[in-house]
């Protein structure tokens, strides 16, 4: 009897495993399908794209495109409204350019063939500050009839009933979106790759991660296949691929711009606000945007938007400015091109006529782990987690994915274990864990009012106008973001104070970057720095940039710095030159 009870456990183990295998295999090929029938349509959309681009050329042979897609914004947008250049030969042009990049870059998700069809009523928007400007937009950025998956398989055929807000503004100021660019699975990642569309690489080294979430925009734009677009960053997503990429990257307060439309995997999180911002070749184009977007179209289509136009008047001073500035928090120490940035570019603004002052932030060790972390993981990352059940988990995400899947006990026992040995690490452990309860919660969100108001009162007591400041930099080599959040505190801190922030390039990795490179040890010698060392390695020429920040709602200040460090940036690169 009893070996006939054990043969039944035997045989229904057997048939249990062959179920469990037999659901995965399923899950396994319908995942397959979902992916397989993304890229279809992506491949059509591209083949579409290069299909009109060669009947316009046939019927245009005059146009230049390489010349078109060399000016600069404002040249190029001068030219549109004079007549020079018609709307149609431009978006021609700049579509043959991004099938280009893309081909090499990997950074398109879908060409928005409806831009041609929009052509035909260009003409009704040409008093439209971006009159005939192709404008580039991040996936999760909502057009209607196209998915905004976040790269995740449980967001795919759902297309956008409608265009968002911020699309609706840009097509009444006369712009004309073009192309849809790739994010990383989740966009909680500074790499760029995902199950569906692959992996986005750097335009200035393949071999390099071209940065997140808005990395097929900083990819694509750096690579010449778009004049301008949009992306949007929770703690570094817009600024983390511009400087990755060397190009420029505004991330305004927090409701300067509507976000109605745009979708998330981690939508409601209030502690650390995601905001839509710019990128572009140089930072007039970006303060071009913002003035197309600032409008009564804005206000009226989303009535939560405090209704405030672009000030001119700021962004156009010339006066002297008193410039908080550090290159070390204290959490994570940047790479030697990183210092060498900063430092060159605090001695510019000196001679320039401007007043440094040194500044830290205060509790920046609380700051990132307590309220930033914990901010951003308050359900322990439960909610990605659930975005990820349906297909395969990226490489990039993989080691972020393992972190948030262990039970909550664990991370705490690990996080009592790692304190002595690895304290940043133990930190972090705890936080990821989330919050306890609703109470905690509010408590939590109290405890950041109060640090905001601490980190502005020191601001004040300075007097400063601005402040310059490290961004991660250089690129990384492949797999390192997943496993680096450490390396965010420059990046992350601006959202948890909801400080407008931008990124302007201002020289590149030399030989003797990477030769000090090899004497890094980083403020905790522990094995975030040592991870951080191998990420950057093989970085010369790769660029770097350095970051502007000033208080909330003074975007059009932050913007005038901005530009005030790119135009002594470009002075000085010209007087190298000769």
């Amino acid at each position: 009897m009893d070996q006939q009870l054990l043969q039944v456990v035997i045989a229904l183990a057997c048939v249990a495993s062959v179920l469990v295998l037999l659901l995965k295999w399923t899950r396994y090929q319908r995942a397959q399908k979902k992916i397989l029938r993304a890229r279809e349509r992506r491949t059509a959309s591209l083949e579409q794209a290069e299909q009109a681009v060669h009947e316009f050329k046939k019927a245009n042979p005059g146009v230049d495109s390489t010349n078109i897609v060399s000016l600069p914004l404002a040249e190029l947008t001068k030219r549109i409204r004079s007549g020079s250049l018609q709307p149609e030969a431009v978006l021609h042009a700049y579509i043959e350019k991004a099938l280009e990049v893309n081909q090499k870059l990997n950074c398109g998700t879908d060409v928005l063939m409806e831009s041609l069809k929009q052509l035909e009523d260009i003409e009704s928007h040409r008093n439209g500050i971006l009159y005939g400007v192709p404008v580039s937009l991040k996936e999760n950025i909502g057009y209607k009839g196209y998915d905004s998956s976040c790269g995740v398989l449980c967001k795919l055929n759902e297309p956008a009933l409608n265009d968002s807000v911020v699309v609706r503004v840009l097509k009444r100021q006369g712009a004309v979106p073009f192309i849809k660019t790739n994010i990383p699975q989740g966009l909680l990642n500074y790499e760029c790759s995902n199950p569906i569309y692959g992996m986005t690489v750097n335009p200035h080294n393949l071999q390099k991660t071209c940065g997140g979430s808005s990395g097929g925009e900083g990819a694509l734009i750096g690579g010449g296949g778009s004049i301008l677009g949009l992306g949007t960053d929770i703690a570094g997503s817009i600024r983390i691929p511009a400087s990755f990429c060397g190009i420029c990257g505004f991330k305004p307060t927090f409701n300067r711009i509507s976000l109605h439309g745009v979708n998330s995997c981690v939508k409601g999180i209030k502690s650390v606000p995601s905001s839509i911002g710019p990128m572009a070749r140089d930072v007039e184009s970006l303060a071009l945007c913002m003035r197309a977007l600032l409008s009564t179209d804005m206000f009226s289509l989303d009535p939560t938007i405090p209704p405030l136009p672009f000030n001119q008047q700021v962004y156009d001073s010339t006066e002297h400015l008193r410039i908080g500035y550090y290159d070390n928090d204290g959490y994570h120490q940047p790479s030697p091109s990183m210092s060498r940035a900063l430092q060159e570019t605090k001695k510019l603004l000196e001679q320039a006529g401007h007043t440094l002052v040194p500044f830290q932030p205060p509790r920046l060790f609380m700051a990132i782990h307590e309220y930033a972390t914990k901010g951003i993981l308050a359900d322990g990352g439960t909610t990605l987690l659930r975005y990820l059940e349906e297909g395969p988990i990226d490489p990039c995400l993989q080691p972020q994915a393992i972190t948030y899947s262990i039970p909550r006990f664990v991370k705490k026992i690990l996080s009592i274990f790692l304190r002595p040995i690895c304290p940043r690490m133990a930190s972090a452990m705890n936080a990821i864990c989330g919050v306890n309860s609703v109470t905690d919660m509010w408590e939590q969100h109290k405890n950041i009012e109060d640090y905001i108001s601490e980190v502005i009162a020191e601001w004040r007591r300075l007097e400063m106008d601005v402040l310059l400041c490290p961004v991660l930099g250089p690129a990384y080599n492949f797999y390192y973001s997943g496993m680096l959040t450490s390396s965010l505190s420059y990046t992350v801190m601006y959202n948890l104070l909801n400080f407008p922030a931008g990124v302007v390039p201002v020289t590149t990795v030399t030989a003797d970057d990477e030769a000090q490179m090899n004497r890094y040890r980083g403020n905790f010698a522990d094995i975030w720095d040592k991870l951080f060392l191998k990420a950057v390695q093989d970085s010369v020429g790769l660029p770097v940039a350095v970051q502007c920040v000033s208080l909330p709602w003074q975007d059009e200040l932050c913007l005038r710095f901005m530009r005030e460090v790119e135009k002594l940036s470009v002075r000085k690169k010209h007087t190298n030159t000769y």
